[in-house]
Parts: structure tokens; sequence; C-alpha cells
């Protein structure tokens, strides 16, 4: 359980600092994309190429190794 609790603490750590990335070079995070999806229709008009790369690729490729990286510190520490 404590295993658990020490990844999904870096993976938090990793989703902060990959959304503070995304703000750093202009894309949009995940509460952009949805937060735009409900307030309008043209939304989709607002979407870049950039964005649906960041969001559909980029971001969970991070988590995934943020998850990888809390698995070896884990082993590592304990």
């Amino acid at each position: 359980m404590i295993r658990l609790y020490f990844i999904g603490f870096i993976i938090l750590i990793g989703a902060i600092a990959s959304n503070a990335l995304a703000a750093k070079v202009q894309c949009k995070t995940w509460y952009d994309f949805l937060q735009g999806m409900l307030e309008t229709f043209t939304f989709w008009n607002q979407v870049r190429l950039k964005d649906i790369i960041w969001l559909f690729f980029i971001y969970p490729f991070l988590l995934g190794l943020s998850t990888h990286i809390g698995n070896l510190l884990y082993q590592k520490i304990f």
C-alpha cells in the first residue's frame, strides 16, 4: 500500500510539472480542453494539432514515465 501511495505521489508531481510545461509551450491542458468543449460549439476551431499531440501522446507518455520513475525510486529507497 505504501508503494502505491509513493508512486501516486510521484505521478502527481509529474502531472503538476507536465501542466507547467504545457503552459510554458502554450498547449491546452485537459482542464482547458474540457472547459472549452462545454462552453462553446466553436471550440474545435481553437484546438491546434500541437494541442492534440500534447494531450493524447506526450502528456500520457510523461505520466507513464513518472510512474516508471516512481517505481524505480521506490525500489531504490525501500
